[in-house]
């Protein structure tokens, strides 16, 4: 068990060198969010969108700016030839769980900054954070789950940029659904056990989607 856990720190630790190196994935992740929320700002102006908008808008914004980076995780490896010496001195899961970690910090990185702007351009906030910040983290926690995995699968593709969302969309949806209303609930100040549902949901899926990954991985990686 502390064996895997030393091997995924060591393949996080690789990843976050080299990220930090390029920003690869950080800038494209960032350029998007920060282009999508100014469009939006100046399209709408000072009008007040209901919570029924900005919630769904939040999570969109989210959903697609994860697109746009974290797919980068695999295929770097593929682009750089460094795939089959990682297959070679690392078991499948410890390479898996060291990216998705990675993948988790990317993304928790990005919404310090984004989540924070976005509050401050739509000129909206929380009304029950205990609701929130569960959503928050839960859903991201789901949507860089389903990016890993996605990710390894579409790694050797040709067309890996369409591929990525056309395959990650359909399976992020029920992440997507229970983060955008359990959201919707936290701005509209209800009570948590409103929420409950929707956070249950949030949590069963991310661990669905986890354990999924660590048992297809190796026959993904492997191919």
């Amino acid at each position: 068990m502390w064996n895997l856990v030393d091997k995924s720190i060591v393949v996080f630790r690789k990843d976050f060198q080299l990220e930090f190196r390029t920003r690869y994935a950080l800038n494209a992740i960032a350029m998007f969010a920060l282009t999508t929320l100014a469009v939006i700002s100046f399209s709408i102006g000072p009008i007040q969108l209901d919570t029924n908008i900005l919630a769904p808008l939040l999570w969109v914004i989210l959903f697609f700016s994860a697109m746009s980076g974290l797919s980068h995780i695999f295929v770097r490896e593929e682009e750089q030839q460094t795939a089959d010496t990682l297959r070679l001195v690392l078991p499948p899961n410890a390479i898996w769980l060291g990216k998705w970690l990675f993948n988790v910090i990317l993304l928790f990185g990005l919404e310090i900054i984004i989540v924070p702007v976005y509050f401050a351009m739509m000129n909206t906030q929380v009304e029950n954070l205990s609701i929130f910040f569960p959503s928050l983290i839960l859903g991201s926690l789901g949507l860089a789950s389903v990016s890993t995995i996605i990710a390894a699968i579409i790694s050797i593709a040709s067309s890996r940029g369409a591929l990525f969302a056309v395959l990650a969309f359909p399976i992020a949806l029920p992440i997507l659904f229970s983060a955008i209303n359990s959201t919707r609930l936290s701005m509209e100040g209800a009570p948590f056990m409103d929420s409950w549902s929707d956070l249950q949901v949030l949590l069963s899926f991310t661990i669905i989607i986890i354990t999924t990954s660590l048992l297809v991985f190796e026959f993904v990686w492997k191919r």
